[in-house]
């Protein structure tokens, strides 16, 4: 018998399985195992894709062993990383990595990531009373085997030294280990309410459709109860003895929802995501993996557990840009989403305050079904919003709080209300220069400016890490004369705590959600009162619920619009709705106060008037003229090269190439510089594909990305989805 196995390199040039020898002793190796081979002169980990009776390959080595015999990737996933590979064109191996967590990725070191408690039990009831009886002198010895004796559950380390060890050398008394899980829930009791007619409409459509391959898309207004419609849908699911995937988009959400879920379903619940330890992902998965939970909870990459009989999957906030992996493999949780409703002839729900357009459109179209929920729970309603022209508070020189939102911020402290301020930008300042010779400090590695931390004095990039201390004087004139320019979200906290000295101020963004269980620690001091005002960057923005927050201000409302971008307006539009949602959830009424510079531009304008539909159609008609997505689908291929010219040569030959190969009726835009032109000591030039129908399109991408394959100077990277351009 031979075994096809893919080796863990992930180059492209080893894009292929090798054949292997299965010897006598390893008969029971199945496809999907990990497997441990020799390859050139090394030993390294390896994956079994197949399991064939001939082969055609003479001089074979024999798989050495099998590191996992008790895990297994299953045929769904192994047809899913089959699918991961032709969309994304990544290598095979890739995609298999992908689905797996660190703890368990195919590679050659071995680390234990079981976690044991080691619990003390006598051997022989009647030998351990022998020797109490006839050693009257082994004093701890007797009060150890007596306490065991007595008791449940002893811990090993309860005792030690010695006496212990000789007890156990005697054989009178043994270590038991129990495996520990790192995450424990508790099933508690929740607070139950009846739905409304809205909610339970939107319930019986799903309920109506179980066991089926259908997709919905729930357009639900912030505040409007998705959530329980979620739970209660997967309760139904679990009640016919299935199982469900939910899905959301931020860390900072998950604490929130796993919470919920807990309460609801306890040790029924296994989390998923990025800020778990290798630990506690090792844990879970093999949780799910030995089918010992019915619903998963997690982000993007739980998309990809082994979970069995699934009846349905749940993606929530499906609008956010989160669920598209940006790095090799770059798929998106929604392709994976469709791939595992159809398999297992599940529905797929979608929900969100502010779909994608192309959601919305294929709702529209009736490819997914639509079902809404206009109407907040009880009594609440969607705040008021107002727009402030800032180029009027300058006059006044209010340059970073415009007198409304001061006055509006006094008020609510006054109430002992709470307060959400978004600015999307973290750091201190965006820009360090100097005032006498116009010096800016940039990344050496990249092409953007350097943002400054002044809690850590620090200079940083915020695309490769490089990281420099701030300097006293100019790199270039010597002068002292540096200065901070632009705003972030460090700077704004010190600025809001001068105006309001007595306020409790916590910030949460990218640097003060570094540490685990941070996300979680922010949002429950702040949900219990223990801060006056939150502020942060997007993490805050979507999906948290805060009964006493009635007002949000948004610093610097336009700053993702003069993104150059196709699809700033829907951020914008998404981001700052989204955020809006935030207030006014329960009796307190909510008000929001967008500061801009643009005060008459339509898309804050739709936002003010929580006009999601006049958006939609306003943005559609933009998207339709300029061939834009959901018209035409996209395609972005990227040269990098640490030359230059090398990068600028190739992207034109690859320019030249599709142009013998795809639809006339495709567009090709470019060669441009991408943006950031540099990263990494990397030049980046950039071509776009736009189309509708192209039968050539994917087999001319495949012999692009053949071509590069052993191209040690150039690499070329192919989005088949791109978020951003």
């Amino acid at each position: 018998m031979y075994a096809e196995v893919l080796v863990e390199y992930g180059a492209k040039s080893l894009d292929r399985t090798f054949t292997y020898i299965i010897p006598d002793h390893l008969k029971h190796l199945k496809v999907g195992m990990k497997v441990l081979v020799s390859f050139g002169k090394n030993t390294i980990s390896g994956f079994v894709t197949k399991i064939t009776d001939q082969t055609e390959v003479e001089n074979l080595k024999e798989i050495i062993e099998i590191i996992d015999q008790d895990l297994v990737l299953n045929e769904e996933l192994m047809s899913l990383g089959k699918c991961l590979n032709e969309l994304t064109l990544c290598s095979l191996i890739t995609a298999y990595q992908t689905m797996f967590p660190s703890s368990l990725k195919i590679n050659t070191k071995d680390i234990n990531y079981q976690l044991y408690d080691e619990y003390l039990e006598v051997v022989n009831i009647n030998d351990a009373n022998n020797f109490i009886n006839n050693n009257p002198r082994k004093k701890r010895q007797i009060e150890i085997l007596n306490y065991v004796l007595d008791n449940d559950n002893v811990l090993k380390q309860e005792f030690s030294g010695q006496p212990l060890n000789t007890l156990i050398k005697e054989g009178l008394i043994k270590i038991k280990k129990v495996k520990r899980v790192r995450i424990k829930p508790n099933k508690e009791n929740y607070e139950k309410y009846k739905l409304t007619a809205e909610q339970n409409d939107v319930l019986e459509v799903i309920k109506s459709s179980l066991n089926k391959e259908k997709t919905f898309l729930i357009h639900g207004i912030t505040g409007s109860g998705k959530t329980e419609v979620y739970l209660r849908a997967i309760k139904e699911v679990i009640k016919e003895g299935k199982t469900a995937i939910m899905l959301v988009p931020e860390i900072s959400l998950t604490a929130q929802v796993v919470n919920q879920f807990y309460e609801r379903f306890g040790d029924e619940v296994a989390v998923f995501h990025s800020a778990l330890s290798p630990g506690e992902k090792y844990d879970e998965y093999l949780k799910i993996y030995n089918n010992q939970v019915k619903i998963v909870v997690g982000t993007r990459s739980a998309i990809f557990v082994p979970l069995e009989n699934i009846g349905i999957i749940i993606i929530d906030e499906e609008h956010s840009d989160s669920y598209k992996q940006e790095n090799n493999p770059r798929y998106h949780a929604l392709d994976m989403a469709k791939f595992r409703s159809k398999y297992h002839n599940c529905p797929l729900v979608l929900g969100s305050a502010t779909p994608t357009l192309e959601s919305f459109a294929r709702a529209k179209k009736d490819v997914y079904k639509l079902l809404k929920l206009q109407n907040r729970i009880g009594n609440s309603k969607l705040p008021n919003i107002e727009i402030v022209d800032m180029s009027l508070e300058m006059k006044k020189r209010n340059l970073i709080f415009s007198q409304i939102l001061l006055d509006k911020i006094k008020s609510r402290l006054e109430k002992q209300e709470q307060v959400i301020i978004l600015l999307n930008r973290r750091g201190f300042s965006t820009i360090v220069s100097c005032r006498n010779c116009g010096y800016k400090y940039e990344c050496p590695h990249c092409a953007i400016t350097l943002t400054y931390h002044k809690s850590s004095n620090m200079m940083r990039c915020h695309y490769c890490g490089y990281s420099k201390e701030k300097p006293l004087k100019c790199f270039q004139c010597q002068e002292e004369a540096l200065k901070d320019a632009g705003l972030g979200t460090e700077k704004l906290e010190i600025e809001l705590q001068k105006v309001f000295p007595s306020s409790k101020i916590i910030r949460m963004d990218k640097d003060t959600t570094t540490k685990k269980g941070s996300h979680e620690k922010i949002i429950n001091e702040f949900k219990n009162n223990d801060y006056d005002i939150l502020l942060g960057t997007q993490m805050i923005a979507k999906g948290l619920d805060f009964p006493r927050v009635s007002l949000v201000g948004v610093i610097n409302a336009d700053s993702s619009l003069n993104i150059p971008d196709f699809r700033s307006n829907e951020r914008t539009f998404q981001l700052l709705s989204q955020v809006s949602g935030r207030a006014g959830r329960s009796k307190y009424p909510g008000e929001v106060v967008l500061q801009t510079f643009n005060p008459d531009n339509k898309t804050l304008n739709y936002i003010k008037n929580h006009d999601y539909e006049g958006f939609y159609n306003y943005e559609m008609n933009l998207r339709r003229l300029m061939s834009y997505p959901p018209y035409y689908y996209l395609i972005t291929i990227k040269a990098l090269s640490n030359s230059y010219e090398e990068s600028s040569l190739e992207i034109n030959k690859i320019k030249t190439h599709l142009l013998k190969n795809i639809d006339k009726q495709s567009i090709i835009l470019g060669p441009t510089i991408a943006n950031p032109f540099k990263v990494n000591n990397k030049y980046r030039f950039q071509l776009i594909i736009k189309y509708k129908i192209d039968k050539n399109i994917m087999n001319t991408l495949k012999e692009i990305d053949e071509l590069y394959k052993t191209n040690t100077k150039v690499n070329i990277e192919i989005d088949t989805s791109p978020l951003s351009l």
